[in-house]
């Protein structure tokens, strides 16, 4: 269970309902929806059951359980015929507006800063800029794909740099965890990240978020 304020938990977790649902929208399969609740559901359960409270083991249990194998899932999707299929067949600009949700996520990661939960580094207070991801994914939708023309240039340019700040706040957080590599936020570490909801973050939102800037990147260096 999570020992933080229940009105933040509720936002974080309307914020990934969100992500997998918008996620879907976008590609429409039914077999990722299905692939995306199964790993949603198993995720909660084991933040729930406190799994990933202890951070100290080596491998922390949140990387082997959780982050691992939502990467080793993108880097499937990318190497099968099947995968491919479904990555050729989701659409850039719905999957461009779900970015939007990274606005929810920084709002979570900077409540929690108050709280004593997670590093001044992973706010927008810190050295955390991803939230102009999510408030210029709208604006890039609209102007990228304005009168049916694509604009391939702007949105290469706006989800590679998108992707950077994702991958920066990703490292930052890394070593700002409360396991044997940390090194950094030694008096206030990443501690919510190890809780239910909230580890649905790396475990989830993010891989999303990742999979979703690779798809676009991917599907642009084909047009």
């Amino acid at each position: 269970m999570t020992p933080f304020p229940a009105y933040i938990a509720l936002i974080f977790g309307i914020t990934t309902l969100v992500t997998v649902c918008w996620f879907f929208l976008a590609s429409r399969s039914k077999t990722f929806l299905l692939v995306a609740v199964c790993w949603t559901l198993l995720q909660a359960v084991l933040g729930y059951a406190g799994v990933y409270e202890d951070a100290m083991t080596i491998p922390p249990r949140i990387m082997v359980l959780g982050v691992l194998p939502a990467i080793l899932m993108i880097v499937v999707a990318f190497n099968t015929r099947k995968g491919r299929m479904f990555i050729d067949g989701v659409s850039l600009k719905t999957l461009t507006a779900m970015h939007t949700i990274r606005i929810a996520v920084e709002v979570v990661l900077a409540l929690l800063y108050h709280q004593g939960a997670v590093s001044r580094y992973m706010t927008f207070e810190g050295t955390n800029f991803d939230i102009l991801s999510g408030l210029t994914a709208l604006p890039v939708a609209v102007l990228a794909f304005r009168a049916h023309k694509l604009n391939r240039k702007m949105l290469l340019v706006w989800n590679v740099v998108c992707l950077l700040l994702l991958l920066n706040v990703v490292i930052t957080a890394l070593f700002a965890v409360p396991t044997p590599f940390q090194l950094i936020s030694m008096n206030q570490p990443n501690v919510a990240v190890l809780y239910f909801p909230f580890h649905l973050l790396p475990t989830v939102v993010v891989p999303l978020v990742l999979f979703a800037h690779l798809i676009v990147i991917r599907k642009l260096r084909r047009i």
